[in-house]
């Protein structure tokens, strides 16, 4: 199936200043011992390889790895999304920031619709008091995109996972990398059907088989994944012919590319 009639909106995007662009793709390439391709993590660079693949909507974000850097990173995400009216951004916030709730306060006071954290890079457990803290703060205010899942930490994997939406029932959480980068099974296992939580495609596609990857659109349910391409990791072109390869009905598409992500951001038509 092609993209003739879908709109398309990526649900997971990182970007960066063009003076700091290059340093942090080799951060990125450094931390997961990974070639990623030419994408350069800058805004132009986001617009340009998402419109040659049809993409015309993106959720934008960044993370801090210190408390320092919160809100300078916020209002980056912020002065972006007021130039490209396809953005929409997701703030930062980090859990040894001395007030979180001031934090949220400004994020929300520069327009942006939710937070993304990174528990490996930021250091910190999902079952922790300090995540739980985070997410009292967010619930019934802001929906959180969460890196979820690797074999080297104990910070975001499944199981953590499961404790924080079951002690923050109203929180709506985005799991990224289908609530587990490189716990895929784990994840199907013990956290789909989540009524609290919704799932991204982003850096999936490349590691699983088109049987497996199947298996996880199956046990999450079309209505509760985003289309993501973890920008600037890969290009997105193959991670939507993978998604065409799956053999969903054009409904089935149109909410894993667009309708999922439009009720929950509240996306204008």
């Amino acid at each position: 199936m092609e993209n003739i009639g879908l709109q398309i909106f990526d649900a997971h995007c990182h970007i960066y200043p063009d003076k700091i662009a290059p340093r942090a793709i080799e951060g990125i390439k450094s931390f997961y011992d990974i070639e990623t391709n030419s994408l350069d993590g800058t805004v132009n660079g986001l617009i340009r390889s998402g419109n040659a693949a049809g993409i015309t909507g993106f959720l934008v974000h960044s993370v801090s790895t210190t408390p320092q850097q919160v809100r300078s990173i916020n209002e980056f995400i912020s002065s972006e999304v007021k130039k490209h009216k396809e953005f929409v951004g997701f703030g930062t916030i980090h859990p040894d920031s001395e007030n979180i709730e001031e934090d949220v306060e400004h994020l929300i006071s520069l327009g942006l619709k939710g937070v993304k954290l990174h528990p490996d890079f930021q250091q910190f457990g999902l079952d922790t008091r300090k995540a739980v803290e985070i997410g009292s703060i967010l619930e019934g205010r802001l929906p959180v995109l969460v890196h979820c899942g690797d074999s080297r930490y104990n910070f975001s994997n499944p199981p953590q996972m499961r404790k924080f939406l079951d002690e923050l029932p109203n929180l709506t959480v985005i799991g990224a990398h289908f609530g587990g980068w490189g716990k895929w099974d784990e994840a199907a296992e013990i956290l789909s059907g989540s009524k609290n939580l919704y799932v991204d495609s982003s850096s999936t596609f490349y590691l699983n088989s088109l049987e497996n990857t199947k298996r996880l659109v199956k046990k999450f349910g079309c209505e509760r994944i985003l289309f993501g391409t973890d920008y600037p990791m890969w290009e997105p072109k193959p991670d939507l012919d993978r998604l065409h390869e799956l053999g969903l009905t054009f409904e089935e598409e149109r909410m894993i590319l667009y309708e999922n992500a439009a009720k929950l951001l509240d996306l204008e038509e």
